[in-house]
């Protein structure tokens, strides 16, 4: 009976939680400095609307709704990933460094490319990327012990150590720069939502619909994965291998989020935590869960960020940093 309730409950949430998610859509889509009712945005999406509604609606706010929303799932999911297989409630990818490789790589970029160039905002996301994943290989290759695989805590440990490094070195490189460049930089690590034109929107898309369902389809080894070694070692789980695929998958969607939403941090954290909250640890529910609100944080904050205080990064970084500390105060009366 108890366990009936729990299910309904669960699927109450998970049901409130995509009719929140189609009304942040609808407020996103219709607001901003060009305004729409809501007549005329269903009258547009239809294709009966004016030519400045159809353009306003399809080439920039469809496109910008459809990366934030896609790019706060897939912070979501990585940070729920790396928090399930390190045990550690606090792992996100901002802080075990794999933002701050990307951001190192556009750096490196912007130095030897000019920011008004024309191909400049194509070899950008693939620079994100490459800056992202060769930072994690490089934590996973420092976090690896023979016959022991990947320590989780090492991993956080190095990741946090390398984010400092790579911060420190940016930082140090952006000095040099003329405004163009450090007007660009400084907007890409404040989480501006950069990338949002269709080209952009349809990379990210891939990502998250080849990548998500292999999430969903590991759901039973992740309930696994989250119990004792010696406990996922007897039922036949190749822990090694597992983790590496996680953390891996984990690491190219947060990549791909932070190349054309730029820096934006606590996505990762604020999701899962808040969903777990809800729903319990239970992966087959954890995760749709902290999809959809990974996906209406980042989609919300950046629609109050056009309203009120740009960009979105600094909306998620007000809501999240007090909540990072809420959650390292309650770990700290845990342990004593």
């Amino acid at each position: 009976m108890i366990e009936k309730y729990k299910r309904r409950r669960q699927l109450l949430i998970l049901v409130v939680l995509c009719i929140v998610a189609l009304l942040t859509m609808a407020f996103s889509m219709t607001t901003g400095d060009f305004k729409m009712t809501v007549p005329q945005f269903f009258r547009t999406l239809f294709g009966h609307g004016e030519a400045t509604d159809t353009m306003v609606l399809f080439e920039f706010r469809m496109p910008r709704l459809v990366v934030t929303l896609l790019s706060g799932m897939a912070l979501a999911i990585s940070g729920a990933l790396l928090q399930s297989i390190t045990k550690n409630p606090l792992a996100d990818p901002g802080i075990i460094g794999i933002n701050a490789g990307s951001g190192f790589f556009i750096v490196l970029l912007i130095m030897f490319m000019p920011v008004d160039s024309s191909t400049f905002v194509y070899i950008l996301p693939f620079f994100s990327m490459l800056g992202g994943l060769l930072t994690a290989l490089l934590i996973f290759v420092l976090s690896y012990k023979k016959n022991e695989g990947i320590q989780p805590v090492r991993m956080i440990l190095i990741g946090v150590g390398m984010a400092t490094a790579l911060s420190g070195a940016s930082i140090m490189m952006t000095s040099t720069f003329n405004s163009d460049q450090m007007e660009f930089i400084s907007a890409w690590y404040a989480g501006s939502i950069w990338g949002d034109t269709w080209p952009f929107a349809v990379m990210i898309t891939v990502a998250v619909c080849i990548l998500m369902p292999i999430v969903l389809m590991k759901a039973n080894i992740l309930n696994i994965l989250n119990t004792h070694e010696h406990v996922s070692t007897g039922v036949g789980v190749d822990v090694n291998r597992q983790r590496l695929i996680m953390v891996s998958i984990a690491v190219f969607l947060s990549s791909c989020a932070v190349a054309v939403s730029g820096g934006i941090g606590f996505i990762g954290l604020l999701g899962p935590h808040i969903a777990r909250s809800l729903v319990g640890p239970r992966h087959q529910m954890f995760m749709p869960v902290a999809l959809l609100i990974g996906a209406i944080l980042l989609a919300l904050s950046d629609t109050l960020g056009r309203l009120l205080l740009q960009p979105a990064g600094i909306i998620v970084s007000i809501m999240g940093a007090p909540y990072f500390l809420y959650l390292m105060n309650r770990s700290a009366q845990n342990e004593y």
